[in-house]
């Protein structure tokens, strides 16, 4: 029988879906509040459409990102169960190492774009959305991809 890490009543095989669940409600939540129409981190994150709001922005770059989340997290949902139901176990893993590696190439990619100066390319990129990019939003777009992909490699251990 294997131990729960201590201090959580997780099985090992189940504590990354969880995570990552965490992880996807948190930003499906973080979007559904710029959606209804809150400020804080929304112009360090999304630059000139933040402070404009139109209207394909806030409908596909809000809401639909947080809809977006909120799937991932059913998909991380069913990672963290011993044995997937309901989805197919495969098809659920692929769709699992398919978010990881989306989430992780954004957040790699960027970074290096960020660190290599590769930003002169785009001059409507402020220095501060520049700064929080690189200390915030990156390493949580990464710290999403481990979970995800740890989740979608424990989920094949009962």
């Amino acid at each position: 029988m294997k131990r729960a890490p201590e201090g959580t009543d997780a099985e090992p095989s189940t504590l990354w879906g969880r995570l990552a669940c965490g992880w996807a409600v948190a930003f499906a939540g973080l979007h559904f509040y710029w959606a209804v129409g809150g400020e804080v981190g929304l112009s360090v994150s999304a630059g000139p459409p933040a402070t404009e709001r139109p209207l394909w922005f806030v409908i596909a770059g809000l809401w639909g990102v947080g809809v977006l989340c909120l799937l991932g997290a059913l998909l991380a949902r069913q990672l963290a169960r011993s044995g997937p139901r309901g989805v197919p176990a495969p098809p659920a893993r692929w769709l699992g190492w398919g978010v990881s590696a989306l989430l992780l190439a954004r957040g790699i990619g960027i970074e290096v774009l960020l660190l290599a100066g590769a930003t002169h390319l785009d001059a409507s990129v402020s220095a501060e959305q520049r700064t929080w990019t690189l200390v915030l939003w990156n390493p949580w777009f990464i710290a999403g991809g481990v979970a995800f992909g740890l989740a979608a490699l424990r989920s094949r251990r009962p």
